[in-house]
């Protein structure tokens, strides 16, 4: 795929939209504009900002600028705009290392061989062609000079000046990318032309949209298009003096505009449409299941008409009906009853818990502790519940496994949040996280056998509900000091675990903003001698949102990982799916976590349903992937 680079950032198909605020000459020759107009368009998330440099005695004749009456029309109507509005040499380095301070890239337009010179020494990044210049070879060449990335507007050119000009640039081995434009200000929808963007793909090179029309719609359909760069121009005021203004967006539209891009970036998604959290939620409720026609016997042959489909779609697909037929039931079942997974496995379920070669746990409630333990797994770890903690759990009688538990993500109604810049809500966290300890003490009665503390699996919190914050410096200094005060608890080890990025609470969908970043989670733990809960599905949610490499990922926290969350995961909010029903690569993922000294937990949503069944599937998928059978 066609790509250029300036900076950091790549620009191209599969790339976020490179975004332009067009400042230009909207300063009016003001510096201090000119600074917040920078600020606005910083504000608003653009990635760059773009201004014009001109020595308008290299481009127009002296009799000209001496006396303007000798020119045609349109030259007395601009040339006054352009002799105002010109920035000194100082003003121009000055406002490049303000965009930069400000996290902007700063991009020029240099209508000159002079101006290239001046832009040269500031150190500008790449530089942008203007549609008049697209014929003037003798520019182009110099910028060919500099080796810098171009972006070359087409606006108010013919097709075969087009053609000259790409040729041109390809035999001087230039980087760079086509803008589509109408040069109209403002531009009528009528002569916009969108599709002419296919037309410019035949070039090879990254194709854009610089837009002059009025409203944020066009560009941003210019977007869904496939658009890798929208350039916008920017004003304080349409209603101020100057060319330019008129076809400008104002602050509140430079934010629509730029929020409109990203939401459509997000909804274009991929080729492969993966199922979001919610619609798995409905899916659940609303879908149907293989169900008993009526009664069968262990050991009777399944027909057809043994066969019917009911709700919820918790169970097997109705599509897969021909793969129950002709096999023997190993249990007793009554009418409307789900048929389970394990009814299609040759191999019954507890040779399957006995042959797993790792270390092994299911999640469990008070309530279903007993009859999960019956497969005879390594650890039990209790995922608590607000109602949980408040509860008496009663007489669990006795266990021979390892105990873990799972803090509760959130208590009457509350997110847990350990990293609250509100001392009021992080002390309560941590309230009820002592009251977590204290549970973990009382729940360690029930398993003579633990050695060692009780493992408790501990979410830091620091998620926000409107996007995610820009700085989270505040955050790990309160989650610092909330891990400080946990770590003194005695017999307990608090596991502080990986958050996905777009979790799901309270039938909504959530940001976390700590706990991510491999790197961050690494110099966290390194820093306070920690050690952490290691989430695959949360883990590989993130990667899928960031670009992150998981098997990157995973070497950079591993040495910190003393319990395991196995799960498998699609798009970037569809959590704890079944192994093999979502997108990791489970081959390669698992061969590098085997060496991982930590219990293996199959968090698998609904996975305690039929006695745990899914955990069961899960744990034979998991040593199939680690056979290398499957992915």
């Amino acid at each position: 795929m066609p790509h250029i680079k300036i900076g950091d950032r790549l620009i191209g198909d599969g790339q976020p939209v490179y975004i332009i605020a067009e400042i230009g000459i909207n300063h009016n020759g003001d510096p201090y504009i000119a600074r917040q107009l920078i600020e606005i368009a910083a504000d608003a998330g653009v990635d760059a900002v773009k201004f014009q440099k001109r020595a308008l005695h290299a481009i127009y004749p002296r009799s000209v600028l001496d006396d303007l009456t000798t020119a045609e029309k349109e030259l007395q109507f601009v040339i006054p705009f352009l002799q105002e509005a010109e920035l000194s040499d100082e003003a121009m380095a000055d406002l490049a290392n303000y965009a930069g301070e400000q996290g902007v890239q700063f991009l020029c337009t240099p209508w000159d061989n002079e101006s290239v010179d001046l832009l040269e020494s500031i150190g500008v990044p790449a530089y942008k062609v203007a549609s008049p210049d697209l014929t003037n070879v003798f520019l182009l060449e110099r910028l060919a000079q500099t080796g810098r990335p171009l972006i070359m507007s087409t606006g108010m050119s013919r097709w075969d000046e087009i053609v000259r000009s790409v040729e041109f640039l390809k035999e001087h081995d230039v980087a760079f990318a086509l803008l589509h434009c109408q040069s109209t200000y403002p531009a009528p929808f009528k002569d916009v032309h969108l599709s002419f963007m296919d037309r410019l793909r035949q070039f090879g090179v990254p194709v854009g949209y610089s837009g002059h029309e009025r409203g944020i719609a066009v560009s941003t359909c210019a977007a869904a298009l496939g658009a890798c760069i929208i350039e916008r121009h920017i004003t304080l005021d349409r209603t101020m003096r100057g060319p330019d203004h008129a076809a400008s967006l104002e602050p509140q539209g430079v934010v629509r505009q730029v929020r409109d891009i990203r939401a459509l970036e997000q909804a274009r998604g991929s080729v492969e449409r993966p199922l979001s959290r919610g619609e798995l939620l409905n899916r659940h409720a609303l879908a149907k299941s293989l169900v008993t026609a009526r009664a069968i016997k262990a050991g009777q042959t399944i027909t057809r008409t043994d066969i019917a489909a009911m709700g919820p779609g918790t169970g097997i697909s109705p599509q897969r009906y021909d793969e129950l037929i002709g096999r023997t039931i190993r249990r007793d079942t009554t009418e409307g009853e789900q048929f389970r997974e394990s009814d299609l496995l040759d191999e019954p379920p507890e040779q399957i818990a006995a042959s797993f070669p790792l270390r092994w746990g299911p999640v469990v409630r008070y309530r279903d502790a007993r009859a999960l333990a019956a497969w005879n797994p390594d650890v039990i770890e209790f995922h608590l519940t607000d109602q949980d903690l408040d509860a008496d759990p009663g007489d669990l009688g006795e266990f021979s496994q390892e105990l873990v538990i799972h803090a509760p993500e959130y208590y009457h109604g509350q997110l847990m949040d350990l990293c609250s810049a509100d001392d009021k809500q992080r002390h309560a966290s941590l309230d009820i996280m002592f009251r977590v300890c204290e549970k973990a003490r009382e729940l360690r009665h029930f398993f003579p056998n633990q050695d060692g503390p009780v493992k408790i699996v501990v979410h830091p919190g620091g998620m926000t509900y409107e996007g995610f914050l820009q700085d989270t410096t505040g955050l790990y200094a309160n989650l610092e000091q909330s891990a400080e005060e946990l770590y003194r608890e005695k017999d307990v080890w608090i596991l502080l675990e990986n958050h996905p990025p777009f979790p799901w609470y309270f039938g909504g969908q959530w940001y976390s903003n700590i706990f991510t970043r491999a790197e961050e989670i690494a110099r966290f733990c390194h820093d306070h001698a920690a050690c952490i809960t290691w989430d695959l599905s949360h883990a590989q949610l993130w990667c899928n949102h960031s670009g992150e490499s998981l098997i990157e990922h995973i070497r950079t926290v591993k040495p910190y990982i003393r319990h395991l969350h196995i799960a498998d995961s699609s798009g970037t909010d569809g959590e704890a799916l079944q192994i093999g029903e979502g997108e990791t690569d489970f081959v390669g993922t698992l061969v590098e976590l085997a060496d991982v000294s930590a219990a293996w937990v199959p968090e698998i949503w609904l996975g305690h349903h039929n006695e745990g069944e899914g955990f069961l599937i899960a744990l034979q998928r998991i040593a199939q992937a680690l056979e290398g059978k499957v992915s």
